[in-house]
């Protein structure tokens, strides 16, 4: 059962109303589902909504910000904990170190790059937690059909992509990862 979970999203709203929604209401069933959030510590964008969201409804939000993004981020100063890292690596190390599991919501280089660190974390062994994506309005379907591109041109294991858990409802996405079995599968 996921206790805490790194949720990786943009410090924008995106072009429409949808995606700030989506991590609002995600932030309302972490909070409902008394999950700790992990997220990039700022108090903007959907990384803002996600977490005003989980503290507004009595939950619990820690965030993790390198020191050279809290005045370009702009650090939230209303969660539970704020770390103050040095840099990026540092800020993934510890969001992996504190979560139970990982989930992206729609954002940016940023967002893509804290992901598949953590997904190609579990192909090695790294750790067996779960790792998901919310696909809001259907924003990862091109990056599903990359990946699935990436399989069929023999770059990656099918058990791998298996291993990705997606779901548009938030409630379903958290119900997967709850019941996720691990399992390192050998590349070689």
């Amino acid at each position: 059962m996921i206790q805490s979970l790194a949720v990786f999203c943009g410090s924008s709203n995106g072009k429409t109303d949808v995606y700030a929604e989506a991590a609002r209401n995600f932030g309302y069933v972490l909070a409902s589902q008394h999950k700790t959030l992990i997220y990039g510590g700022a108090q903007v964008g959907c990384m803002g909504a996600i977490a005003n969201e989980v503290k507004a409804c009595g939950g619990k939000a820690i965030g993790v910000i390198p020191e050279k993004l809290i005045s370009v981020e702009i650090a939230h100063r209303g969660l539970d904990e704020l770390h103050v890292v040095e840099t990026m690596h540092e800020r993934k190390a510890k969001m992996a170190a504190l979560s139970d599991g990982f989930v992206a919501l729609p954002g940016g280089a940023g967002t893509l790059e804290e992901w598949f660190e953590v997904f190609t974390w579990a192909q090695i062994g790294y750790h067996e937690k779960p790792f998901g994506l919310l696909n809001v309005n259907h924003f990862y379907d091109p990056l599903l059909e990359m990946i699935d591109h990436t399989v069929e041109q023999e770059f990656m294991r099918q058990e791998y992509k298996e291993m990705i858990l997606v779901s548009s409802d938030a409630e379903e996405l958290l119900y997967k990862m709850d019941r996720y079995k691990g399992g390192h599968v050998s590349k070689w």
